[in-house]
């Protein structure tokens, strides 16, 4: 056999194949953030003031029916005994049952996971649509330097929304086109009217955040080499723009995109409670208040889960349209 052959077999062996590394890294690093999720989640429900029994229970409760309960649910158990069984619990896929309602907390997160679902969801496609375009168009207006007072009216207007809370454009929402104008309910999902405004609340900054980025990644696509080759061939600039630049212009946005997307579900917890929708932000308010940390844990954990496959999510796609990424991550 030659020593070529063999170099590449080695190269091809599993343990030299670049895709299997990059898969072994992300899943490892997924797991240890997995880990740390759940362990910040259990450590900070503990550290919370308050007997959540007590809570549960009323102020009137017996004191024998409060320590009955507080032995059920082993919390005179030692720390670390509790964060054991806490661990095979959720390994087992038992996320505890409601203080308040006695209702698997599962059963209300599955019951409520899918408006808060639908409205980041939404909320990312509409930034996403919107940002695009908007970023490409005035990066192509700005190109040739002489629509400075439209391109200084963008920056400064997509600095100001990018910086407003969701909330606040949220209840500015309600106010203006809810209150005043009556054009969309401003509580409820009861159709399609009602995802309007409060998809517009969490979309409006991150669809002005990345239309500015996608504009500064495309400026720079377009002073580019092949750029400049394929304006010297006369391509009509629908081809130049939108088959060169844009495919080029468009890496750095899918990276920020996707932790928006990430923020987004974090961001429905405000803009839900604004608007009274029924998804897990409202769940986690009143389960706060109410101290009912086995469901406050849960939805955490959900959000938290959210927020890593997300990313995961991203580096795989970024791994896919730039294989040296995977390379370099390798």
């Amino acid at each position: 056999m030659t020593a070529l052959a063999v170099g590449t077999r080695r190269s091809s062996g599993l343990g030299d194949n670049v895709w299997v590394r990059f898969a072994v890294r992300r899943t490892g690093r997924l797991l240890l953030s997995l880990w740390v999720l759940v362990t910040a989640a259990f450590l900070m429900i503990h550290a919370l003031p308050g007997d959540p029994v007590r809570a549960a229970l009323g102020p009137t409760a017996p004191l024998e029916l409060v320590q009955q309960r507080r032995t059920a649910m082993g919390l005179h158990d030692p720390l670390w005994l509790q964060y054991a069984h806490y661990l095979g619990n959720l390994l087992s896929g038992d996320m505890g049952s409601s203080m308040t309602t006695g209702l698997p907390v599962s059963e209300i997160i599955g019951a409520r996971m899918g408006a808060t679902v639908e409205l980041a969801v939404l909320a990312f496609a509409v930034a996403v649509i919107v940002s695009v375009p908007l970023g490409t168009l005035m990066a192509v207006l700005a190109g040739d330097g002489r629509r400075r007072a439209g391109d200084w009216m963008f920056t400064s207007t997509s600095v100001v929304l990018a910086t407003i809370p969701e909330f606040l454009v949220a209840v500015g929402l309600v106010f203006v086109f809810g209150v005043q104008l009556g054009w969309a309910p401003v509580a409820g999902r009861s159709g399609p009217g009602s995802y309007v405004l409060p998809v517009l609340a969490l979309a409006l900054g991150p669809a002005f955040v990345l239309a500015r980025l996608v504009r500064v990644e495309m400026l720079a696509v377009l002073q580019t080499d092949y750029i400049r080759t394929a304006r010297a061939k006369r391509l009509p600039p629908r081809v130049v723009y939108l088959r060169h630049a844009l495919p080029n212009a468009v890496t750095a946005g899918l990276t920020m995109g996707g932790l928006m997307l990430g923020a987004l579900v974090a961001g429905t917890v405000l803009v839900e409670n604004v608007f009274a929708w029924p998804g897990l932000g409202g769940t986690i308010v009143s389960s706060i208040l109410a101290k009912d940390y086995p469901t406050v844990q849960g939805v955490v954990l959900v959000y938290g889960v959210g927020v890593l496959l997300v990313n995961l999510a991203v580096d795989v796609a970024l791994a896919l349209l730039d294989p040296r990424s995977a390379i370099r991550e390798s």
